[in-house]
């Protein structure tokens, strides 16, 4: 049977869709139907039942969706394997990043890559986590580096790096004795944030309920879409926000903005790599996996 015929076979049953098939494999919907039907030609069998509203599995659908599963696996490992003999370490690696990982951590780590396997041809997707684990859901992305743990049986997620959030403000913003800010001073203060989504986001609300507060007490004035745009409006003092101290490094050097603890809480957090179960992952994402370990200091550890 004709690799991309089960690849095309494969991609209708998981999205139930001759459409959406289409979006995922970059060809036309009528591209789609061609090689289904050539495919049904060739086993002699109807795979699909097509109604005006949805797409339904036939009962040699679901024999052949076992098998194709395991021949793609097949043929997908034993494509690495002879690329690894062959010692030829090029290809395409697409991922996607949350936007604090994708502008304050992940260049260091894409100049080592890169220096170190100039063939490979890279492109990142900045989004936020919400918007990455569907990308690589849909096969849009080989690799996804997010702020929260996901729990999706159809995504593997593993620590690669820890990180801090802290509070900022402008220098002037708090009085110079001020040292810690309490969280009754919190709940008083303009308080910008980031947009449903993000990992920040959801960090900072997992560590307010852990400590018995909800964000809908605090004083939040506005939701930003990146951490750029809060920085800026933090440095003009419309309020206080809080972001990975990894995004504020330059900030603190040229005394533009100033970070403070909060009294009895602290924003302790993972970044994660994120990618599909029961999938063989092409060399060049496996490769970047392995390499980002090392980098990080990290080892295999998975959370599902």
């Amino acid at each position: 049977m004709n690799y991309e015929r089960l690849r095309t076979f494969m991609a209708v049953a998981e999205k139930k869709s001759f459409s959406e098939a289409g979006k995922i494999l970059f060809v036309t919907q009528p591209t789609i139907t061609s090689q289904i039907k050539a495919l049904e030609e060739e086993l002699h069998t109807k795979l699909f039942e097509r109604t005006t509203k949805k797409v339904e599995m036939t009962q040699s659908a679901v024999i052949l969706y076992k098998y194709a599963k395991e021949i793609i696996r097949l043929s997908d490992s034993a494509q690495k394997e002879i690329l690894k003999i062959e010692d030829m370490i090029h290809g395409d690696l697409s991922m996607g990043c949350s936007l604090t990982i994708g502008e304050y951590i992940l260049p260091k780590y894409l100049k080592q890559f890169k220096d170190m396997y100039p063939l490979i041809q890279m492109s990142v997707e900045i989004s936020n986590s919400n918007n990455i684990i569907t990308s690589i859901k849909d096969q849009f992305i080989d690799v996804g580096l997010i702020e929260t743990p996901i729990d999706d049986p159809e995504i593997m997620v593993e620590p690669f790096l820890e990180d801090e959030l802290i509070l900022i403000a402008s220098p002037n913003y708090f009085s110079n004795n001020e040292i810690t800010i309490s969280i009754e001073q919190l709940k008083r203060t303009p308080l910008i944030v980031r947009e449903k989504g993000s990992g920040t986001r959801a960090v900072l609300e997992q560590y307010l309920n852990q400590a018995g507060m909800s964000i809908d007490r605090l004083n939040v004035v506005m939701e930003l879409g990146s951490t750029e745009a809060i920085k800026a409006a933090v440095e003009s003092g419309l309020g206080v926000s809080i972001v990975s101290k990894n995004a504020i490094i330059k900030e603190q050097q040229l005394k533009l903005l100033t970070a403070y603890p909060i009294k009895n809480i602290s924003f302790y957090r993972y970044f994660y790599i994120a990618f599909r179960k029961e999938q063989v992952l092409k060399s060049t994402t496996e490769l970047f996996i392995e390499e980002l370990r090392k980098m990080t200091g990290k080892q295999e550890v998975s959370v599902s």
